[in-house]
């Protein structure tokens, strides 16, 4: 399942993340891409300062606060995000991510990733992150704050920059649920759940979906 989630960042939240971005320094990303993708990355990312500590941890609470993620990812731990930068002519071509990051207590499967866009589309000429699925390539260039959530299994790119600067803080997330069809059933049922508590409340129907919600997580939950 591929989500786009808007307004992760609302207006005032992407005004403060620009503002102290702007004050950090910018180095050559290919550092932290896997051994063969950094052959075809083209891209800067900011240095690891305190002032990039606090944007990560920033980013992290915002995708946990947000009730669309909760529910679509499921996620049991987020990687620290990159914050990346495009500029003119850059790009990352096509790669798959890798299976497993960080070190340590940090070390985690990467089941979903995450695009949080921080500039709007307006800024910058291509620069689009294409998907490849099996109907094809799906791209996106959303709106600055806006997310788009997918597997991470997938091939992926980002088109060049043509003109502008293209900012993005990219992340990964271990799901309670590994399986991406089964996430996305949870997910269906999930949404269906909360429409009819809406519109009826408590019901004997309600509380038998809720049932059936619960015992399939337990069913397909890795803790």
């Amino acid at each position: 399942m591929i989500l786009c989630i808007a307004q992760i960042l609302d207006a005032a939240g992407l005004a403060a993340v620009r503002q102290r971005l702007a004050a950090e320094r910018f180095v050559d990303g290919a550092a932290t891409a896997g051994w063969s993708a950094r052959l075809v990355k083209a891209t800067q990312h900011i240095a690891d300062t305190p002032g990039a500590q606090a944007l990560q941890a920033g980013v992290v609470e915002a995708l946990k606060a947000n009730t669309v993620f909760a529910n679509a990812v499921l996620p049991y731990r987020i990687a620290r995000p990159n914050f990346l930068r495009y500029g003119t002519g850059m790009s990352y071509g096509t790669h798959v991510d890798n299976a497993l990051m960080g070190v340590g207590e940090e070390r985690m499967r990467t089941d979903v990733a995450v695009t949080l866009f921080l500039s709007a589309p307006g800024d910058y000429d291509g620069g689009e992150l294409v998907i490849e699925t099996a109907g094809g390539e799906d791209s996106f260039k959303l709106e600055a704050g806006s997310a788009v959530a997918y597997p991470a299994n997938t091939l992926h790119r980002v088109n060049e920059v043509t003109r502008g600067t293209r900012d993005v803080a990219v992340t990964w997330v271990q799901s309670f649920v590994r399986n991406a069809e089964q996430r996305e059933v949870l997910f269906d049922i999930e949404r269906v759940r909360r429409t009819m508590f809406d519109r009826d409340g408590k019901t004997p129907e309600f509380d038998l979906l809720h049932k059936t919600a619960s015992n399939l997580r337990r069913m397909w939950a890795d803790v």
